[in-house]
């Protein structure tokens, strides 16, 4: 069900990969950093580590 790209072919999918990429990369930074942020305000409230 892919068009054809012709000589386009490798540009296009290329471009799609590099932003499907960069796009997984910033969520998995995302949910690193809140999961960090979440940790920080439990020790600082005096909860401990959460599992």
């Amino acid at each position: 069900m892919m068009p054809e790209l012709g000589r386009y072919a490798f540009t296009v999918l290329a471009a799609w990969g590099v932003t499907f990429g960069l796009t997984g990369g910033l969520v998995a930074l995302s949910l690193w950093q809140a999961a960090r942020a979440r940790r920080a305000l439990s020790r600082r409230e005096g909860g401990g580590p959460r599992p």
